[in-house]
């Protein structure tokens, strides 16, 4: 079967420093791989490369089958990203913000209030302004975006930030959920505790590289 994502020696520039310095990761469907290692490791690039936001320069990259060193753009309609800002409009109610995203997504057939229901943006909060909102509220916009369009690859920078108990809890469900119906899903984060109760894999990084790889530990025991 195909891989997910397959990088073979890739190699990205933030300017002129290599972002990722020759990377070699596989990633099959249906995965979940949890992105490790210090601020400027590599992991948030390495989202941003499947995402096909990012140029690689060397190397090859193939994400869902596309061949990211020819067309980066292709693929982009294919995965989600969730950064580090929820990228909403201010200007926006919750409502108007999802159905934004999701228009420019091409996925405007998907339900919009099943998938506000979902994260508990209903009623009065649906018609509220973005500026409006707190933090975990804006992620939680994010959230909505991803349970309606249900991509076939997930790139999550650290999800977890900003969310209280119940929101991490609702991120858990729709990970595993969108896994039992065949997604991928590539998470850096630096709350590895966190992180590895979702995770198959968990992969370490540094200096732009994969420095480890190894089946993910939940409660002790190794889950291959």
């Amino acid at each position: 079967m195909t891989p997910v994502v397959r990088l073979r020696n890739a190699v990205a520039l933030a300017g002129r420093f290599p972002a990722l310095a020759g990377v070699n990761l596989t990633v099959s469907r249906g995965e979940v791989v949890v992105l490790t290692g210090p601020n400027g490791a590599g992991k948030t690039s390495l989202l941003r490369v499947c995402g096909g936001l990012l140029p690689v320069t060397e190397g090859e990259v193939s994400v869902l089958g596309c061949d990211l060193r020819r067309d980066r753009s292709s693929v982009r309609r294919l995965v989600a990203l969730l950064g580090h800002s929820s990228a909403v409009y201010d200007d926006l109610t919750v409502s108007e913000n999802v159905r934004f995203a999701l228009r420019a997504s091409g996925s405007a057939h998907a339900d919009v209030p099943e998938a506000l229901s979902r994260v508990g943006l209903v009623g009065r909060l649906a018609k509220t302004p973005a500026s409006r909102l707190s933090a975990g509220q804006r992620k939680r916009i994010a959230l909505a975006v991803l349970a309606a369009r249900r991509p076939p690859l997930w790139l999550l920078d650290e999800p977890h930030a900003g969310l209280d108990v119940s929101a991490r809890a609702l991120l858990s469900e729709l990970v595993n959920e969108a896994v039992r119906d065949g997604a991928t899903v590539l998470v850096a984060s630096h709350e590895v505790a966190v992180s590895a109760e979702l995770a198959g894999r968990v992969v370490r990084m540094a200096g732009g590289k994969v420095v480890g790889d190894e089946a993910a530990s939940r409660g002790g025991v190794h889950v291959a």
